[in-house]
């Protein structure tokens, strides 16, 4: 039985120092800003890539295509390494059937190896919570099929609930009206949404009032963690460059449920290109989705 190595996509918004650490290769996908590609924050921080939206500009998101995905995972093949790769929901990118595509030629071309691709069907910390159990499991000894086993009985109960602060930039996405996004700016109504069960991102309600519906988020994982409390060692928070509404859900969890690792980081590029600047997402173990 071949050793294995866990790879991902960027779009999990893991540390770059917990990547590091647990030497957990990213695949990076790449966007457009006024007129200019990027992959990364090596030539443009997340910082400054929300200032440019706040200023107007209108970013645009390209998935992993099959020749970037097959350069990223080749020198593993090369080395006769089984390789699992958890991928960017199916529901928001086409990466994940081309990375199938990358699978099928490397096994073919490499025929020692095994490469498996696991739909995640999460996005942005959800993911990244995913990935994060995978490879505790992976150094607690676990196989790659177990990893597998787990991970496609599992990844439905990997809950994603977040709110954004601005409707237009779901109107620009597609995913309201542009009506909706005017009336609900004029009166301040924030819209409740989640990840469904075809990791497409959907309405579920609405509020009026940014502290409730941050507040939202925590009575609606309230609900859900029930029977999950022991899958509950970490909780992640993620957000579009609005940190102290992070910290306020973080220390809402605290207080409410006494959970003793949460760990917040930023939506990169690929989900906040679409959100824009202060969505907050909570991202748990639970049921239903």
């Amino acid at each position: 039985m071949n050793d294995f190595i866990i790879t991902s996509d960027d779009t999990v918004d893991l540390p770059s120092d917990y990547c590091a650490a647990h030497k957990l290769p990213l695949i990076p996908m790449s966007y457009m800003i006024d007129g200019k590609t990027y992959k990364g924050e090596k030539d443009l921080s997340i910082k400054e890539f929300y200032d440019r939206i706040r200023a107007g500009a209108m970013p645009t998101t390209s998935q992993i295509n099959p020749v970037e995905g097959k350069a990223a995972l080749l020198p593993y093949a090369k080395q006769g390494l089984d390789i699992l790769h958890i991928a960017f929901s199916s529901g928001l990118s086409g990466t994940y059937q081309n990375m199938c595509l990358v699978a099928d030629e490397l096994m073919e071309e490499y025929p020692g190896i095994r490469v498996y691709v696991v739909d995640s069907l999460c996005a942005t910390m959800g993911e990244g919570l995913l990935v994060f159990k995978a490879v505790a499991m992976k150094e607690s000894g676990c196989t790659m099929d177990e990893i597998i086993n787990w991970l496609e009985g599992n990844k439905l109960h990997l809950i994603h609930n977040f709110t954004v602060n601005d409707l237009f930039h779901l109107y620009r996405g597609g995913r309201v009206s542009r009506a909706t996004a005017f009336v609900g700016t004029m009166v301040n109504v924030k819209p409740l949404m989640h990840m469904d069960d075809e990791g497409k991102l959907v309405a579920v309600g609405k509020t009026r009032g940014r502290k409730k519906s941050l507040l939202w988020l925590v009575d609606r994982m309230e609900q859900q963690i029930k029977g999950f409390e022991d899958q509950n060692d970490w909780v992640f928070v993620s957000h579009a460059d609005c940190v102290e509404d992070a910290e306020y859900v973080k220390k809402l969890i605290e207080d409410r449920f006494h959970i003793p690792n949460i760990l917040i980081n930023f939506i990169g590029p690929m989900v906040g290109s679409h959100a824009g600047p202060g969505m907050v997402t909570l991202h748990f173990m639970g049921n239903p989705r």
